[in-house]
């Protein structure tokens, strides 16, 4: 098990380049086996549970083809379905939470499939009621199996109908529109995610001959197709990483260049770090952060503390929130996170504490954060990555930190940020990989 070590209090500058956007890696990649044709996508960053989902499906027979470092064509021609019998299977995609996005995709194409319950962070519950209410609306029957804890679906008549999803889910509405993008008849589906991964994919499912309109909205139509062709995809860039950088370069006092950032789907990020006082000017589709020696929150209107809270697209990201709690620590001024949609992710608070924050932990979804204004630096300590997000969080808090930091279980980290110890090194970071 591999640790970070990083000697904190170091000013960083340079350019930095976001990977592509992991979250939309993991649907994008599940569509290649709607088709029997290529498939060809770019941007495709190189982390921890993209590799684990390109390898689940060139075992289950899918062509894959490396074209260079972030470029690949897939062809999913020759499936094998019996692979979804096998141990081997079980063991790939209960370690893998995206690989419940195959199902959608191979309900639509073959009529059948099965997944064993999927792995994944640790940060609460995180329910896959809304992708099985979705195929069971669409004619799916669906099976649990207790004792082996597999999901067994029959989806041999998939037809069009109306649904309300319980829950706006981005997993879910991904995998509900791979399954209904050939379903006989019309589907609607009402209460959709509509965030950037989900425009992409619907675009993407387009090109391939799929018909959905309502992109960008809650309220997505799909009138269903005979069968799917290859296409070309390149991705967003990764806007929990913008974000993270953004947090980087204030927490650090740093002069940062965040380039190609897409900017125009950003949505309400940009402006959640000027709430914390943050400066940055976007300079066309690029993100410059200047050096700030203090920077300080904002509070409403009629000067009550300023609130930061996750929702559903185009609200704020849940997973830069930590992000955002971590930044708080050394700004001038108090700040509530509300962490509405997961309960656990609150709980890596504890490390942030031990090196010298001043949080108080409200409950599962909310703590309050008292800004130092960089009187009381953080210091350095030994800790543990809990997840992708805490992890970086914790990154970033040691990074301005007195002294030097010990980050065990670095794996996590790996999950969603690829290269991070290098790319950050060449900002100026003093960080190495060690042994835990």
């Amino acid at each position: 098990m591999s640790a970070i070590r990083i000697t904190g209090g170091k000013k960083l500058s340079g350019e930095i380049t976001p990977q592509g956007a992991k979250n939309e890696a993991l649907q994008i990649i599940c569509a290649v086996l709607l088709t029997e044709e290529p498939v060809t996508i770019h941007k495709i960053p190189n982390i921890r549970d993209v590799n684990k989902l390109i390898e689940l499906l060139g075992a289950m027979g899918v062509e894959v083809e490396r074209l260079d470092s972030e470029s690949y064509r897939f062809t999913a021609k020759n499936v094998d379905l019996h692979y979804l019998e096998s141990p081997e299977y079980k063991l790939k995609a209960a370690s893998l939470r995206g690989s419940i996005m195959v199902l959608g995709p191979l309900l639509a194409r073959y009529g059948k499939s099965k997944i064993p319950k999927p792995g994944g962070d640790k940060i609460g519950r995180r329910r896959l009621d809304t992708h099985f209410i979705g195929f069971e609306k669409l004619g799916a029957k669906f099976n649990y199996e207790s004792d082996s804890q597999f999901y067994n679906i029959d989806a041999s008549n998939l037809r069009g109908t109306y649904m309300l999803l319980d829950e706006a889910s981005v997993t879910g509405t991904a995998n509900i529109l791979m399954a209904a993008v050939m379903a006989e008849g019309t589907t609607t589906i009402y209460n959709a995610a509509c965030e950037p991964y989900i425009q992409q994919l619907c675009h993407m499912l387009n090109r391939m001959g799929g018909k959905i309109s309502g992109i960008g909205s809650n309220l997505l139509t799909i009138e269903g197709v005979s069968r799917m062709n290859g296409t070309e995809h390149t991705m967003l860039p990764d806007m929990i990483e913008i974000g993270s950088f953004i947090g980087m370069a204030a927490m650090t006092g740093s002069e940062i260049t965040i380039k190609d950032v897409r900017a125009d789907m950003l949505g309400p990020i940009p402006d959640v770090f000027r709430r914390l006082g943050i400066k940055l000017e976007i300079r066309g589709d690029d993100i410059y952060v200047p050096a700030q020696d203090h920077y300080e929150i904002e509070s409403f209107i009629d000067g009550s503390i300023m609130t930061i809270a996750d929702a559903p697209w185009p609200g704020f990201t849940p997973d830069l929130l930590s992000i955002v709690l971590v930044v708080a620590t050394q700004a001038k001024g108090t700040v509530l996170i509300h962490q509405k949609m997961f309960e656990s992710r609150l709980f890596f608070v504890d490390k942030l504490i031990d090196m010298g924050a001043q949080i108080i932990l409200c409950d599962p979804h909310r703590a309050t954060v008292i800004g130092l204004d960089r009187k009381l630096p953080l210091k350095g300590i030994k800790m543990t990555s809990p997840d992708i997000r805490a992890g970086v969080s914790l990154l970033i808090a040691a990074l301005s930190a007195k002294g030097v930091s010990t980050i065990d279980n670095a794996e996590q980290i790996d999950r969603g940020y690829q290269n991070i110890d290098a790319r950050l090194q060449a900002l100026g970071a003093q960080i190495e990989r060690v042994e835990g």
